[in-house]
C-alpha cells in the first residue's frame, strides 16, 4: 500500500462525511437560522427554544434519510474490506 492509495482512500472517506453529515447539519443550521430571526423579532431569548426545533429536525432528517446515509456508510465499509486483500501485497 503506497502514498497514493492511502490519500485516495482518505479523501473517499472524508467525501463520504461530508455528503452524509449534510443533510443533518443542513437542517439545524436552517432551522437556528429561522428561531433566531424569531427571537431577535420577538425579543424572546429562551434556550429551550432554539435546541427544541433543532432536535426535531434532525430526528425527522434522519427518519427521511436514515436508510440512505445507512447504506452508504455498509457500502463504503464493504468496498474498503474486500479492496484489502489487493492493497497489502
Amino acid at each position: 500500500m503506497d502514498a497514493q492509495q492511502v490519500l485516495t482512500l482518505g479523501q473517499q472517506a472524508l467525501y463520504l462525511l461530508l455528503t452524509v453529515a449534510a443533510p443533518l447539519l443542513l437542517t439545524a443550521l436552517a432551522i437556528g437560522l429561522v428561531v433566531s430571526i424569531v427571537q431577535a423579532a420577538t425579543q424572546i431569548h429562551e434556550a429551550t427554544l432554539s435546541f427544541v426545533p433543532k432536535l426535531l429536525g434532525a430526528v425527522l432528517v434522519l427518519t427521511v434519510t436514515g436508510p440512505w446515509m445507512l447504506s452508504s456508510l455498509i457500502e463504503f465499509i464493504q468496498r474498503t474490506l474486500t479492496g484489502i486483500p489487493g492493497l497489502v501485497r
